[in-house]
This record gives structure tokens, sequence and C-alpha cells, in this order.
């Protein structure tokens, strides 16, 4: 439930800002969305170990 209301107050906040002309933070504020949903789509395999 947190989740889809985040999602709704993000698109109602991009509205918003479009709606006020400001359309560059409007992209903004759905790109960020979409990076939040790509960030826990990367998971790190057990057993593997990052080397730098």
């Amino acid at each position: 439930m947190k989740k889809l209301m985040k999602k709704l107050e993000d698109v109602y906040a991009a509205a918003a800002f479009a709606e006020a002309g400001e359309y560059e933070t409007a992209i903004g504020i759905m790109r960020e969305e979409k990076r939040d949903q790509t960030r826990k789509q990367i998971t790190k395999r057990p057993g593997t170990q990052l080397r730098a």
C-alpha cells in the first residue's frame, strides 16, 4: 500500500509541476521513480565478492 501511495504522490507532483510549466522538474520526478525501481531489481548473488 505504501508503494502505491508513493507512486501516486510522485505522479501528482509531476503533474502539478508540468501544469505550472516546469517540464524539466516533472520529467526529473518521473525519472527518479524509474531509477529507484531499477536499483531494487539489481541484487547481489550469494557467494560472489566484488573486487576493486
